[in-house]
């Protein structure tokens, strides 16, 4: 049996969008199958604006109080060494656009890692990609939702006086029952698109009071088969949440 390599996942919060960052978690844990180090490096105000992000995702923020231009992006750095050489990962991978971590991943390299990097499409130069062992690019999606209301709005100017113009019907997400939240805030993982070992989800699962001892935990997520994978089908042993994300 492969073992399965040390994976260290460090995210300049401060360079990239929120959907990038959980696009960029979900893309890691479905290419190595565990991160074992999550951390996000960030001003004070970003990591209030993204803590549920980050409590869901299991991403551990890093705050930088300190002033300056670079001061972030030299915290993550001095962090990544210490980190590879304590936890000696096999995988790092660092999600920024920004072509000042060059030195680095040169560093890291000679340390024995392979260094993979993500960034944020339209962010990215020619430069960043070709230091790194690998690249992804990954598209910021929240810029192509369209706007909505602006129509409504005009139809509500041509109603005639003293009539009210019927509001918009508002598409909103199925809300997710109350045993499937506690699922996915027990076992974070989940929540990150990957497939966990069923006896980790279980451990996770007892330790939150969701799954008795004797209980059995492929039973409990066939009570929502819309929302949970087991795989193989015949005797499951991993799980995958495949339902939307909270909001």
């Amino acid at each position: 049996m492969i073992p399965t390599p040390c994976v260290m996942l460090l995210i300049d919060a401060d360079n990239v969008s929120s959907d990038v960052i959980e696009q960029a978690v979900q893309r890691t844990m479905a290419e190595h199958g565990a991160i074992h180090v999550r951390r996000a490096y960030c001003n004070a105000e970003t990591a209030f604006k993204q803590q549920a992000l980050f409590k869901r995702l299991s991403v551990r923020p890093m705050v930088n109080l300190s002033a300056g231009k670079n001061s972030t992006d030299i915290a993550l750095a001095v962090d990544a060494m210490d980190l590879a050489v304590a936890e000696r990962p096999d995988i790092v991978v660092l999600v920024s656009s920004d072509s000042d971590f060059a030195p680095l991943v040169i560093r890291l390299r000679e340390k024995g890692c392979r260094v993979c990097g993500i960034g944020q499409q339209g962010k990215t130069g020619d430069e960043t990609v070709a230091v790194y062992d690998s690249f992804i690019d990954l598209q910021h999606h929240q810029s192509e939702r369209p706007a909505v209301a602006k129509p409504a709005a005009k139809r509500a100017a041509r109603a005639p006086r003293g009539t009210k113009a019927p509001a918009p019907p508002v598409a909103r997400m199925p809300a997710l029952p109350e045993d499937v939240l506690r699922i996915l805030d027990a076992v974070p993982e989940l929540g990150a698109g990957g497939k966990i070992e069923l006896n980790h989800a279980a451990e996770r699962l007892r330790g939150a009071k969701l799954l008795g001892k004797s209980a059995s935990s492929p039973k409990l997520f066939k009570k929502y088969p819309e929302l949970f994978a087991l795989t193989p089908e015949k005797t499951p042993n991993k799980v995958q949440y495949v339902g939307p994300l909270p909001s």
